[in-house]
């Protein structure tokens, strides 16, 4: 499997237990979506090594007990420890509209309706109670409040999203 193919879901947080179960940090809007996987895809050594799930069980603020098929020791599950998990982006649902993956837009060119063009969007901090859109503008970091209706139009084929920051914002950040 190609990273490039595939979309960011977490990480391996930490061991949980002695029987080589790990608990993983999922870093995503919906943890309870994933609660079904029956394989992730880890990032060790620059590759990504498929590993099956023999169980799941979602804890609370994202995280996961997790136990692999053919991790049975604590010290097999430590080589796991805060490695990447990647899942295929042709499994998720196609979205249309304004509404969008996180890492679907990335690099998509920024435009607001009052400014003009802003930058490039650089990625979407995901903070709970406030995500942030962030676009890099030359070397000037541009961080918008990802809220209901800042986002107006999203044009998937030409990479453009069109926005409408709160007035004044973005001149505080380019002025």
């Amino acid at each position: 499997m190609n990273k490039a193919d595939c979309f960011h879901l977490g990480y391996v947080a930490k061991l949980h237990g002695f029987k080589g179960e790990v608990s993983l940090f999922l870093d995503v809007t919906n943890p309870e979506d994933y609660q079904t996987l029956d394989a992730v895809f880890i990032e060790i050594n620059g590759q990504l090594s498929p590993f099956f799930v023999e169980s799941f069980k979602l804890k609370n603020k994202g995280f996961a007990a997790v136990k692999f098929e053919g991790v049975n020791a604590e010290n097999d599950a430590r080589l796991l420890l805060r490695k990447n998990l990647f899942l295929p982006a042709q499994i998720l649902p196609k979205l249309s509209g304004t509404h969008f993956y996180d890492h679907e837009v990335v690099d998509f060119t920024v435009v607001d309706v009052n400014f003009g063009e802003v930058g490039k969007l650089k990625s979407i901090v995901d903070l709970q109670v406030n995500p942030l859109i962030q676009i890099m503008k030359d070397e000037k970091e541009v961080l918008i409040p990802l809220i209901e209706g800042v986002v107006v139009e999203l044009d998937r084929k030409k990479k453009v999203m069109t926005i409408e920051a709160p007035a004044g914002l973005i001149e505080l950040y380019l002025g």
